[in-house]
């Protein structure tokens, strides 16, 4: 049996937990999750693929995220998936991926619809690593309640800020502090839209290439 020293100022750190659906065992997420210490519990989830405490978690693949649209899956699984007190969509990969010119178009226009009208934030991630790093600053944010937390995974705004905020938390790499800047700055959503490039480029820096490629894609 291990003892510590209750007198000291630093106590041994309870090891990370996330619990994750049986369906993703062989993924490349979970791989990631335990090379960086992460203790994964299996469970058989009914909703979502990752709960983080009370947070669920959907991920998709860029082609399942198609192939849930076109079978129309996606729309029962949003529903399902806001009966959590918090909740968010992780889109793993590019729309690069697709070839049909039309489903890319659809696509853009299911991930408007889930922000705007379903309210479930949705967090973009280039591959699975990506993913896993996602899932892994959201635990050690929810063991640390003095850090800012990101307003994506909140179903709820008390002002007009708040919502434009979340909306540009949608964005890839650009976190709470980012957005706040960026209304800061602009003031309307309107205005980060058609802001010039230099502008945008002295707030958003290194993000300001991945910022205008989903604008303009």
């Amino acid at each position: 049996m291990v003892f510590y020293n209750i007198f000291k100022k630093e106590r041994p750190k309870d090891k990370i937990k996330i619990i994750a659906d049986n369906r993703e065992k062989n993924s490349l997420v979970i791989a990631n999750l335990i090379e960086k210490g992460i203790e994964v519990i299996f469970e058989q989830l009914n909703i979502g693929d990752y709960l983080v405490n009370n947070i669920a978690i959907e991920r998709k693949t860029y082609s399942d995220f198609i192939s849930s649209m076109i079978n129309k899956r996606i729309f029962q699984q949003l529903e399902e998936i806001k009966k959590f007190p918090e909740f968010f969509l992780i889109i793993e990969g590019s729309e690069n991926e697709i070839e049909s010119e039309n489903l890319k178009k659809a696509s853009k226009g299911l991930i408007l619809s889930i922000i705007t009208k379903y309210k479930i934030p949705i967090v973009f991630a280039k591959n699975e690593q990506e993913t896993a790093e996602v899932l892994i600053l959201l635990a050690k944010k929810q063991n640390n309640k003095n850090n800012e937390l990101s307003l994506r995974p909140s179903r709820s705004f008390k002002s007009l800020e708040e919502q434009k905020q979340f909306i540009l938390e949608g964005f890839s790499q650009i976190g709470p502090s980012t957005a706040k800047k960026l209304l800061e700055k602009f003031k309307t959503l309107k205005n980060v839209i058609n802001a010039p490039e230099q502008d945008l480029k002295e707030i958003l820096k290194s993000k300001f290439e991945k910022f205008k490629e989903i604008l303009e894609g």
